[in-house]
């Protein structure tokens, strides 16, 4: 049996330009090839992880949306799908309009994924908005009424704004669907001083998924190790035999982590990987 190598993207294993460096792609498929277990979990959606991960010939599945959707990279197709209680998408929908953050709605209709948006109303949603369609995002679909989108499989609602109106939001939310879904809140480390807050099902969130991944993929590995930088990455730290934070991390995550590695932008994740794969202790190999 073998460790089992799960990384976050953004902050993580990916530089701050959001790009996936070739010493570090290069360096994991070096490792893949010789029988690496290694995955993704990120908050990121399979259209965005196809484009940064380009060239990473990862085999098994990738965790999305946050422990939404387990997915194979190369296909696109789910393996596994969370979506939200259809009886409470109305009400959220409902909640986050009258706070002015009418959100954008990320649904599955059985064949393909959909990120719905009618008029994004600041600019942290516009930011969001000219970057999925700068990206020519086939999700992206305008709609005259959200409602319309709440008949397909809602899988996460997204609202952006300033920390305290979507703070308020989330503890509105989380007060009235205790036990029914699950909310991340974070700064946009692309677009800094708004805040995202994205509602998924209770089932969702990467730790859940990495288990259920395990499960699917057949593996039983020796050990689990987590790389992480923020809030989100939490829960999937403290299940893990050992979760990593890197030297850029929240807070939070660096005080819950069993150790803390060097930033991302220095290739920190495939160097620590390529060094505790060939039992060296945890020493980097050097660039080449």
């Amino acid at each position: 049996m073998t460790p089992l190598y799960v990384s976050d993207l953004d902050g993580t294993l990916l530089h701050s330009d959001a790009t996936l460096s070739p010493f570090s792609r290069d360096t994991l498929n070096d490792l893949l090839a010789q029988g690496l277990q290694f995955t993704v979990a990120s908050a990121r959606s399979i259209i965005t992880m196809q484009t940064v991960l380009s060239g990473l010939q990862l085999r098994l599945p990738i965790i999305e949306f946050n422990g939404t959707f387990i997915t194979d990279l190369h296909t696109g197709r789910h393996l596994d799908v969370c979506a939200l209680e259809p009886t409470i998408v109305d009400d959220i929908l409902a909640q986050a309009c009258a706070a002015d953050l009418e959100p954008f709605v990320s649904t599955y209709d059985g064949t393909a994924d959909r990120l719905y948006y009618h008029e994004p109303p600041n600019e942290g949603m516009r930011w969001h908005w000219q970057n999925r369609a700068a990206a020519k995002d086939p999700r992206l679909c305008y709609l005259d009424d959200l409602r319309r989108a709440l008949t397909e499989q809602v899988v996460c609602f997204t609202m952006i704004g300033r920390l305290q109106q979507v703070a308020a939001l989330d503890e509105t939310l989380r007060a009235a669907y205790d036990g029914l879904i699950e909310t991340h809140l974070y700064e946009n480390q692309y677009s800094l001083g708004w805040h995202w807050l994205t509602i998924h099902d209770r089932r969702a969130g990467k730790e859940k998924a990495i288990q259920t991944l395990i499960t699917l993929a057949g593996l039983k590995p020796s050990e689990l190790v987590v790389f992480g930088d923020q809030v989100n990455d939490l829960a999937m730290l403290r299940m893990a035999q050992r979760g990593i934070a890197m030297r850029n991390a929240v807070p939070d995550l660096q005080r819950t982590a069993t150790q803390i590695i060097g930033a991302n932008d220095d290739d920190s994740v495939a160097r620590f990987i390529a060094a505790d794969w060939s039992g060296q202790n945890g020493r980097y190999p050097t660039k080449g």
